[in-house]
This record gives C-alpha cells, structure tokens and sequence, in this order.
C-alpha cells in the first residue's frame, strides 16, 4: 500500500476551507477569543463566538464544526457546552474538545468528564499533560501549563479509544491517533509555546479542518501539520513573541498548497491497543 502523502491532504483540506467558508462555532474562553476568531478567518473559515444558553442549539444548527474549549470556565458555560453538544451530535456536527487545564482542579476535571459522558467528541486536542490526565496516566500541570508527562503518545492513543474519535497530544512533536492509526507531526516552532493561545488556536483550526475533511484522525493531523508550518514560517520574520504573534497570523493567512506539500513533515504508523 502506497504511504499516504500527509501534505497532500493537509493541502486539499485547506483548498476545501478556503472554498467553503465553513462555520465554526466556538465556545470558548475569553483570554483567547479575539486570537482563535482571527486564527479561523485566516485560514479561510468563518468564526462565531456564542456561548449563551439562549442561543447555542440555534447557532450550531448552521455550523461545520463546533469548538468547546474549558479555559475560562463558569457553570452557564459548562451548560452551554453541553446544550451546544447535544444538538451538534443530532445535526451530525462534528464536535472538537480542548479540554484546558483539565486535571488542575475539580471543576474543569468534572466538566471534561461531563461533556465526554453527554456529548460525542470527534477529536480531543490538548497538551501532554491534559490528555494523560483524561487518560489516566502520570502528569504534572500547573495552572494551564503542561510541566511534565511521560507518553503523550499513549496518553493520544487511549482518549481516541475512550471517545471513539481522534485525539492529539500536542509539543515539540505533535503526536495524533485514532483506534488504528498514530500519527508524529514534527512541524512547529519553540516560539508557539511562548505566546499565550497558540494550543486553542491549534483547537479552532481542528474545528476548520474537521468541518471539510470526513476522517477526524485526518482533520486534526492536517490542522496540526498546517499550524505547525504556520508557525515555522511566522519565526524566520520574527524578532521574538511580540512579533511572532503578529506574523504567525500572517503565516496562516498566506498559507499554500505548495508550501504545505513543500513543508509538511508528518508520518503515519498503524497500532495495536489491548
């Protein structure tokens, strides 16, 4: 069997956003809103931030995706989210966690769990330490940061099994997984992590990718492949994080077929979980 071309993918996906405009509605938390909403509309879909109870079963009825990121959480919200779930699993929406900070204190630990028994998750999209929290293993977080996990490629491996979906552990190599495949996305930049945002704007352009392309394990190895060059590209302008964040929105919105096909240095291996 021929290897699949990944930037080939990434690639078409992105054509197909670009030409679609898709929807994506995203509850999410305010620290990075502007940031995600922007990151959206430069790769090429289109953003709406709602999150009020009134609303949310109407919004998503229109959208390609929805987006729930924890980051920022209050009670209402929560219901939102799981309001918002709901009727995105009816709709046949795909649904995208980024489930922020999860095992850094009981309400955020309890919300994740919530929405993961209520609603169906496509694709989780989190750090090392959170997907090890939800899978079960060894992890140290402070606050929101990930300061340590041994597996993040297990830790990937076991929340796709748990949600039947994909998940995504994300670092210095993005490791992505679905029950029968695992893919190492080696794209990125140091910069990314010195910025505020840039795990929920990986988030949003799950939810872009996923609105377009059927296979979620496909979606987010695209999405991460596409930031990661993105993020590649905005360090050779920049002169540190101040100018980084500006020119990684450029980068995003300058992306390319041939620069992904150019760039993208991804690998997928199939697995076996017991």
């Amino acid at each position: 069997m021929r290897e699949l071309d990944l930037g080939a993918v990434t690639a078409d996906a992105l054509a197909e956003i670009r030409d679609r405009h898709p929807l994506i509605h995203q509850i999410t938390n305010y620290v990075v809103m502007n940031d995600t909403a922007n990151v959206t509309l430069h790769i090429g879909a289109s953003p709406v931030m709602a999150h009020a109870i009134g609303e949310v079963r109407e919004m998503v009825r229109h959208a390609g995706a929805l987006v729930l990121n924890i980051g920022t959480l209050e009670p209402a919200w929560i219901e939102a989210m799981l309001a918002a779930g709901s009727e995105a699993n009816e709709r046949g929406v795909p649904v995208v966690l980024d489930p922020v900070g999860v095992g850094a204190t009981t309400l955020r630990t309890d919300a994740v769990e919530a929405i993961l028994a209520a609603v169906r998750v496509d694709v989780v999209r989190g750090n090392a330490a959170e997907l090890s929290a939800i899978a079960g293993l060894a992890a140290e977080i402070r606050g929101v940061d990930s300061i340590s996990a041994d597996a993040p490629d297990v830790a990937a491996r076991i929340v796709a099994r748990r949600t039947g979906g994909a998940a995504v552990a994300s670092g210095v190599i993005d490791h992505v997984a679905d029950g029968t495949r695992a893919a190492r996305v080696e794209n990125g930049h140091p910069l990314m992590g010195a910025i505020t945002g840039s795990g929920c704007m990986a988030t949003a352009l799950v939810g872009a990718f996923r609105a377009v392309q059927a296979d979620p394990f496909l979606a987010a190895t695209a999405a991460m492949i596409a930031f990661g060059i993105a993020g590649e590209i905005a360090a050779e302008r920049s002169a540190g994080p101040g100018t980084f964040r500006q020119q990684l929105m450029d980068a995003v919105y300058g992306l390319d077929g041939d620069v992904i096909r150019a760039r993208a240095r991804a690998t997928i291996t199939p697995v076996t979980l017991a």
